[in-house]
């Protein structure tokens, strides 16, 4: 496929460069610093703009699917949406956040007293991103994949379970490796089975 990638350059998104580059996918790279973005086979790195709508289109234009992986507080959903579908491009996969996953029924992640308060700004802008894509993005083939509680760096191990909206926790806690969410968003591009909806990963 041909892929372009807003925010290649991330934690999550040099991860998903990674994994789409060995998998030999060819990956238009977008970063406001293309020089950060790790020189890989079938990776182009181009310069780009999240809040410039008109400009982000015009880079977007052509590809078969546009990942999102930018941070929820230094960019506008609106924005983004708008700039795919300026583009003509359909497929829209957006790196989520945990914050809006259940934890008992009609309790979220965010809604409970031990979630850290210096991610609660990203965690509600991440919610509103959903919601907007779940009110307004009908016309768009979108996927939301949420993370476990700590998304870090680790190792690429291939064993993980997916969810629908239930964080994903076992008796060590809530936890996924950036390297193992990868597998599981190119997964679900080369093989679509959660369109128009969110979907999560845990260990």
């Amino acid at each position: 496929m041909k892929v372009a990638l807003i925010g290649g350059s991330g934690n999550a998104g040099s991860r998903l460069l990674a994994e789409l580059s060995a998998r030999g996918h060819s990956v238009t790279a977008i970063a406001r610093n293309p020089e950060k973005i790790a020189a890989l086979p079938g990776v182009t790195a181009v310069k780009g703009d999240v809040h410039d709508q008109a400009g982000l289109a015009a880079l977007l234009r052509g590809h078969d699917a546009v990942i999102s992986s930018v941070h929820f507080t230094a960019s506008d959903p609106a924005r983004l949406i708008g700039a795919v579908r300026q583009s003509g491009v359909k497929r829209y996969f957006v790196v989520g956040g945990a914050g809006s996953l259940e934890v008992a029924p009609g309790v979220r992640l965010i809604d409970t007293p031990q979630f850290p308060a210096a991610y609660k700004a990203e965690a509600t802008k991440g919610g509103e991103f959903l919601e907007l894509l779940r009110t307004s993005a009908g016309d768009l083939d979108w996927t939301f994949l949420s993370p476990a509680a700590m998304f870090v760096p680790g190792e690429r191990t291939g064993k993980f379970r997916l969810g629908k909206d239930q964080l994903i926790a076992s008796d060590k806690g809530s936890s996924i490796s950036f390297e193992d969410y990868a597998i599981a968003a190119v997964d679900e591009l080369e093989a679509p089975k959660h369109v128009r909806e969110r979907f999560t990963i845990g260990y």
